[in-house]
């Protein structure tokens, strides 16, 4: 079982940047594949990047790509999300998921998730 604890949400101004970050706790954390989601009110949640347990692969939301970047810290056990060039569309609940078996771009394929970090980008 793993524990996610996302960080780091705020408000920025669009054509800004900022970076929030899921620290993972558990016995077992560091086998765990992790992802980001978010979910705008009224909109489905949706996919935005994951990185692999073994660090080999990383996966990113078409329209996403080139603008957010995902990292992870496998000594911390923690995943970070890089937004650049926020747009105010890009204003959502941010989620970290988890996932024992490879990267998934599906909500329903992750077991655990964190409570969510609000960002919100002001025009």
């Amino acid at each position: 079982q793993v524990r996610l604890v996302e960080s780091g949400g705020g408000l920025v101004q669009a054509g800004g940047s900022l970076r929030v970050a899921c620290a993972a706790s558990g016995r077992t954390a560091s086998v765990f594949n992790l992802a980001w989601f978010r979910q705008a009110p009224g909109k489905e949640r949706e996919f935005v990047a994951a990185f692999s347990a073994s660090g080999g692969s990383t996966s990113y939301a078409d329209s996403l790509k080139g603008r957010f970047i995902i990292s992870r810290d496998n000594a911390k056990n923690t995943v970070y999300l890089q937004m650049n060039s926020l747009k105010p569309e890009d204003t959502a609940v941010y989620f970290c998921a988890a996932r024992h078996f490879g990267i998934a771009r599906s909500a329903a394929a992750y077991n655990y998730w964190g409570q969510g970090t609000q960002v919100t980008v002001s025009s």
